[in-house]
């Protein structure tokens, strides 16, 4: 069962948002993808601010998350991207990429 993508390129990945079976829900991020070099795996990596009650401050932290990275989209190293949750793919894999910005 093989779909068309918009940019001409065939997306048989049942875990696409688009062309597959997958339905996102709840939480929606977006940041950078950090590493892509795993198949139809991406590293996506959002800083955010923590406060630190004893200085009053505060401090920078990053959280990195597996997303799934679609055939169609093919999000690489350095891309800015939208990613929204969905059922559990993998052990630690429950975000799904939707969008390059």
């Amino acid at each position: 069962m093989s779909k068309v993508a918009e940019k001409g390129t065939v997306c048989s990945d049942v875990n696409c948002p688009f062309h597959g079976s997958l339905k996102v829900r709840g939480r929606a991020f977006s940041g950078v993808i950090s590493s892509a070099k795993m198949r139809k795996t991406a590293s996506f990596s959002v800083e955010r601010r923590y406060y630190v009650p004893k200085y009053q401050r505060y401090e920078k932290r990053l959280t990195r998350l597996k997303v799934h990275n679609p055939e169609c989209l093919s999000a690489k190293e350095g891309d800015r991207v939208s990613i929204m949750e969905c059922r559990p793919l993998s052990k630690t894999k429950k975000f799904v990429i939707v969008r390059k910005e």
